[in-house]
């Protein structure tokens, strides 16, 4: 390790960029190998993701680990949109922090198992290693397109239960108050899931809180990041960078929902998209750390 100022810093959606989102896994063993290789050339590294840290702990801490992580790495799992986090060392993952302000009110959760229970087994789980969102996920041995079919309507029963217990929340460009005129939750459907949380929550919480990890142990903030996700959510850590004055580049491995115009760079590989674009893109930033002097623009 060194104390150089890195020439990255990576802030990393975990389902697609790194985990498949068929089988929930690092099924690339690139990915793992040039995750530790990066960690152990001193470029700061956080997992921001919707996951929980029982997630990271099962599926991705265990390959850094085999991979190898050098003493001293600065690498995180920031779960929960920024609800939970924890560090992640070459002993492995650390004591879990999880903000109290931010958990979803337990009746609630208790509600929505209860929905799947009854209505929607066959197509989802309730995630009950969440410490402060409420998930439900696909469940792995249905098809896709059978769980996005379904999901409006878990959608729309998971919508009437936050009504029915008084929560006011958001759902695309649906508001609904609360008896005071709060709007405190929101309803995040994604390809695999719907997540509900704290409106607080988001990917630009995880980039904050990244900044402030660095910032509490003195360490010089990298010279450029790269972010990468596969969803228009996932460039928030973008947005909030460059809005904080960083140098930043994203990368989407899922450019299908669409590119929006942004004031930083925006990559996709040509052919590739999900952990199999990740796992070039992260290659070439492992040359990148190691003195490469061309950048990864025309990555193919």
């Amino acid at each position: 390790m060194t104390d150089s100022t890195p020439p990255l810093g990576l802030l990393l959606d975990v389902d697609g960029p790194i985990a498949s989102p068929v089988t929930r896994s690092i099924a690339i063993p690139s990915i793992a190998a040039d995750l530790a290789a990066l960690a152990n050339l001193g470029v700061p590294i956080a997992f921001n993701t919707g996951r929980s840290d029982a997630f990271l702990r099962e599926q991705v801490v265990p390959p850094l680990l085999t991979a190898g992580l050098d003493a001293g790495v600065r690498v995180w799992g920031i779960c929960e949109k920024g609800a939970v986090w924890m560090r992640i060392t070459a002993a492995g993952a650390q004591e879990v922090t999880v903000d109290e302000e931010l958990r979803m009110p337990a009746a609630f959760g208790r509600d929505v198992e209860r929905i799947v229970h009854d209505d929607f087994a066959d197509l989802v789980f309730y995630d009950d290693t969440k410490r402060a969102m409420v998930s439900v996920e696909q469940r792995t041995e249905i098809e896709n397109d059978d769980f996005l079919a379904g999901q409006p309507a878990l959608n729309r029963a998971i919508a009437q239960a936050m009504s029915d217990q008084g929560l006011g929340y958001e759902w695309g460009e649906k508001r609904v108050p609360d008896a005071d005129g709060r709007v405190d939750y929101r309803i995040d459907p994604t390809i695999i899931s719907t997540d509900i949380e704290s409106n607080r929550v988001g990917k630009d919480l995880g980039a904050s809180l990244m900044l402030a990890f660095l910032a509490d142990e003195g360490v010089p903030l990298p010279r450029a990041w790269r972010t990468m996700g596969d969803s228009r959510t996932d460039y928030a850590m973008a947005d909030w960078l460059h809005e904080n004055g960083h140098e930043v580049v994203h990368v989407d491995v899922r450019p299908a929902d669409g590119v929006p115009a942004t004031p930083y760079p925006v990559r996709q590989h040509p052919t590739l998209i999900h952990d199999e674009a990740g796992a070039r893109y992260l290659s070439r930033w492992v040359e990148i750390a190691r003195g490469a002097t061309d950048d990864d623009a025309d990555l193919v």
